[in-house]
């Protein structure tokens, strides 16, 4: 029986698969033909969705994007054994999207069926841990060490050091978080993962677990997030069922739970002490840091936060060593970063490559530049509180010290590019809108500051006494950064002052004389 693989991935969804992958296999039927569906993720090329892959004894041959128009015509050249047609695109893997990339935490998405712990082995899956259990736990944290991975969640805060405290903390309990609340703007990689490979999430929280003692774990989703919820939901149920989690892993009597838990929809709850507030129950506010979760977390025991694209890098990083990982990337950024490239682009998608490749590699090669044809203008890195680069600095490389020099910030590897009809004031005043929407309201710089910039930004795009309000929205700025409680006050001012500091002449509103008068 003949296999074609369609994705059931939220995007891809969006954009018509799911009724394309029900169009061809009508088709079939009314045709006398048999083939079996397999769902899974997406590889992440969303501009090619609806995408449809046949197995062929030369591999997946891949057709898209497909219209409801085209699946005649597919039928009619015999897609089925990987014909000939205009739609088709061959081997994906040697597509120069997929083939420039260094797939390790994507590795499998788009390639497995999400809910098939049978496929997962045969791809890899559960190496790390069955590693994992012949080690001591500090021995598995000395290899995420040595790995140098860092948090994917926006600090970039080393793993191996979080995990090293919380394993030295005495408790009688510890816990392990995954902070699925992915919710800044241009970001898409927690979700792809969580339903495209959601077993690799799985087994790194178990890692993660073995590694400081913790029996129990939480996966915190945003409630946007329904079908990655639903997804992690019933893989968790097959992992503990098939003995992959539970009171004895693998049969090793040790033993670690998991349970998945839907946010309330606040962007805040993707602060970390937020999040464990909202896991306990209560309204989602950031709590005064110290003391630290890794020592006083969730119902005040000490508890590893990490991000979905941490915990599932874990796996590989134990399967194929610290060292591995760590020979990849520049200076303290080793690894790969998953990008998520949106905006203004003929091509977004997903690009994991090693630390170090520039936006111009990304945005021009993978992206293909704007999908309007105009020049690009600014390059949003880092989400809703990164800030804004023009077109001359896209040759700065993704790191987090190489951004956070130029006073940005990489944050969850979201990049969101816009062409020179943007006007980036109008920017500016949505970072201070965004704030006063998404504050939890517990500290006055970012309650009431976020306010006041909103206020101070309305009069310096009417023109009103441009000097005076300049200064103002400085020292306001500089008020946020040093005052806030966390970062979503902290942050805030990383927007606007890159938009002012790189696009002044977007803020320049004095009324012009017309030119008849001059």
């Amino acid at each position: 029986m003949t296999r074609v693989f369609v994705s059931r991935d939220a995007a891809s969804v969006s954009l018509g698969v799911a009724q394309m992958a029900q169009s061809v296999m009508e088709e079939a039927a009314a045709r006398g033909l048999t083939l079996e569906l397999v769902h899974t993720g997406s590889r992440g090329l969303f501009w090619l969705e609806p995408l449809l892959e046949v197995e062929t004894p030369e591999g997946r041959i891949a057709y898209g994007p497909i219209r409801p128009s085209d699946i005649a015509g597919l039928f009619k050249a015999g897609f089925w054994t990987g014909a000939a047609h205009p739609l088709r695109l061959g081997c994906l893997e040697e597509q120069p999207y997929l083939s420039r990339q260094t797939r390790l935490t994507f590795a499998r998405c788009g390639v497995v069926d999400p809910l098939s712990i049978e496929d997962y082995r045969a791809h890899g899956g559960y190496a790390g841990l069955e590693r994992a259990l012949s080690l001591e736990p500090v021995a598995i944290v000395d290899e995420i060490k040595l790995s140098g991975l860092r948090g994917r969640g926006g600090a970039g805060f080393p793993t191996g050091i979080k995990w090293n405290t919380v394993l030295h903390a005495e408790a009688d309990q510890k816990y392990i978080v995954c902070n699925a609340d992915e919710g800044d703007s241009g970001t898409f990689a927690d979700r792809m993962l969580m339903e495209g490979d959601p077993f690799s999430l799985i087994e790194g929280m178990t890692i993660a677990g073995l590694a400081v003692g913790a029996t129990k774990g939480f996966i915190y989703i945003r409630s946007e997030y329904p079908y990655a919820y639903r997804i992690m939901t019933e893989a968790v149920r097959i992992a503990g069922e098939a003995g992959y989690l539970g009171s004895s892993l693998m049969g090793s009597g040790r033993s670690y739970t998991l349970e998945t838990r839907l946010g309330a929809g606040a962007y805040i709850c993707g602060e970390e002490t937020s999040l464990l507030e909202s896991l306990e129950g209560k309204r989602g506010m950031v709590r005064a840091k110290p003391p630290l979760p890794a020592l006083q977390g969730l119902f005040g025991k000490p508890t590893v936060v990490n991000n979905v694209l941490s915990l599932a890098t874990v796996p590989w990083i134990l399967a194929h060593s610290g060292q591995a990982y760590a020979d990849l990337g520049m200076g303290r950024s080793r690894g790969t970063l998953p990008v998520q490239l949106a905006g203004n682009v003929k091509r977004g998608g997903l690009i994991e490559l090693a630390f170090g490749t520039t936006l111009r590699e990304i945005i021009e090669d993978f992206g293909g530049g704007t999908a309007t044809g105009r020049p690009i203008k600014a390059v949003q890195v880092g989400g809703p509180l990164g800030a804004y680069f023009p077109a001359s600095m896209l040759d700065l490389p993704l790191d987090y010290e190489a951004l956070a020099a130029e006073k940005g910030l990489l944050g969850h590897g979201g990049i969101v590019v816009f062409d020179d009809s943007v006007d980036l004031s109008q920017q500016a005043l949505f970072a201070f809108e965004f704030c006063a929407a998404e504050s939890c309201g517990k500290c006055t710089p970012c309650r009431v500051g976020a306010v006041r910039g909103i206020e101070v930004m309305d009069r310096i795009i009417a023109g009103l006494e441009p000097e005076k309000n300049f200064e103002v929205l400085e020292n306001l700025c500089a008020l946020m950064t040093d005052a806030s409680l966390c970062a979503m006050g902290g942050l805030t001012p990383v927007p606007v002052m890159s938009a002012l500091t790189h696009f002044p002449e977007d803020f320049d509103k004095a009324p012009r004389m017309p030119a008849a008068a001059e």
